[in-house]
């Protein structure tokens, strides 16, 4: 049998939409700041993809700078905040590193906003922290990227903006996944990275709203609105616009892969436990954690039968580490063995009973040898 990839919230293949975008840009000649007809028609370029995905989280187009990531969106957003009088930071515990790391570097005061044992922000705890005054920086991402667990961000939202402050909200995987309307769930700024959603890796956005005020990321011409100087990735910017477009036509079918997802785990029965199963998730994401089953070697046996996971997240120079968001949630002792399974646009239903005909056979493997041992 073929490879199976389920491991689309690492990376999600290019769709051919984004494909054929990306390739007639890089076939196509001129700089968007040109004013001939060849800059003219690289900036119509860079501009349809700007309402595409502005479109995709239900923004106006000038909302939306291009970057090169979502780790340059959150850190542009964590820098324009403490730049225009944040004071304070407070970061959900189960966040990616892009914004932890760049919270610690601001120099700012660092809180963490714990997480209940589902994955989910305790809010009783982030209104009373915000009691405290400043004027607070609130960091939450909107789904999380090994469990899949959606937060209240709108709950969150309410709390933030009564106390003045400023909410930056990563959607790095909620983003073509599920609906994401931007006023809606309150944010300030917004993270978002193509090649999540099926685009181009090294391209990215920050959408910003009228309570956010943006500095300069990079010195020089002026692009982006003066936000980030340098000559447009026009190849990339096509390709994510083109993602974008596709990934909001196809949430409806994406939604499909829950059941895909459920009947799995039911399968897997008391062998695994899975990760923020009564909070509301993402449709293609499991997060799953077997006693006595270190990740690595899960993600090795799957490997060698051609299914391919990931152990929690997959954005860590390649290293496999304790989760940090099963240690979050209170569950210190299933975050050795924690692995992630994650499905996109291309997956079907027999991907996933693949990788659970798999998983059972090298569970079944290793259970075997434990007890040889013992």
């Amino acid at each position: 049998m073929g490879a199976v990839y389920l491991d689309w919230n690492a990376t999600a293949k290019v769709r051919p939409e984004a494909v054929e975008a990306a390739t007639l840009a890089m076939q196509s000649v001129g700089n968007p700041s040109s004013i001939h007809a060849a800059g003219r028609a690289a900036r119509a370029t860079v501009e349809a993809a700007r309402e595409a995905v502005a479109a995709l989280v239900g923004v106006k187009a000038g909302s939306i700078t291009f970057l090169s990531g979502g780790t340059e969106a959150s850190n542009l957003a964590v820098e324009s905040a403490v730049l225009a009088g944040c004071d304070r930071i407070i970061v959900g515990a189960t966040e990616h590193e892009a914004v932890t790391e760049s919270a610690k570097f601001s120099g700012l005061p660092v809180e963490t906003c714990p997480v209940d044992g589902e994955g989910l922000a305790d809010l009783a705890w982030l209104a009373e922290a915000l009691k405290a005054g400043g004027r607070p920086l609130v960091c939450l991402m909107l789904a999380n990227n090994e469990t899949g667990v959606i937060h209240p961000m709108a709950e969150a939202s309410a709390l933030v903006r009564e106390a003045g402050g400023w909410l930056h909200v990563d959607a790095v995987q909620a983003a073509g996944k599920m609906a994401v309307n931007f006023n809606a769930l309150g944010a300030d700024t917004m993270a978002l990275s193509a090649h999540k959603l099926g685009g181009p890796q090294g391209i990215g956005a920050l959408a910003a709203g009228p309570r956010a005020t943006l500095s300069r990321r990079m010195q020089g011409g002026g692009q982006e609105r003066g936000r980030r100087s340098g000559t447009e990735n026009v190849p990339g910017i096509a390709g994510f616009g083109a993602a974008a477009k596709a990934s909001l036509s196809g949430l409806e079918t994406l939604a499909a892969q829950a059941a895909w997802r459920d009947a799995v785990a039911t399968r897997l029965g008391n062998k695994a436990r899975v990760l923020g199963a009564g909070a509301p998730r993402l449709p293609q994401t499991l997060c799953l954690s077997a006693p006595d089953f270190a990740s690595d070697i899960q993600v090795m046996n799957l490997d060698l039968a051609g299914v391919m996971i990931s152990a929690g997240a997959a954005c860590s120079s390649g290293k496999v580490k304790a989760s940090h968001v099963a240690q979050a949630m209170g569950h210190d002792d299933l975050a050795p063995f924690v692995i992630r399974v994650s499905g996109g646009w291309e997956t079907t239903e027999q991907d996933w009973r693949r990788f659970g005909d798999v998983w059972l056979e090298a569970e079944a493997r290793h259970a075997a040898r434990r007890q040889k041992v013992a």
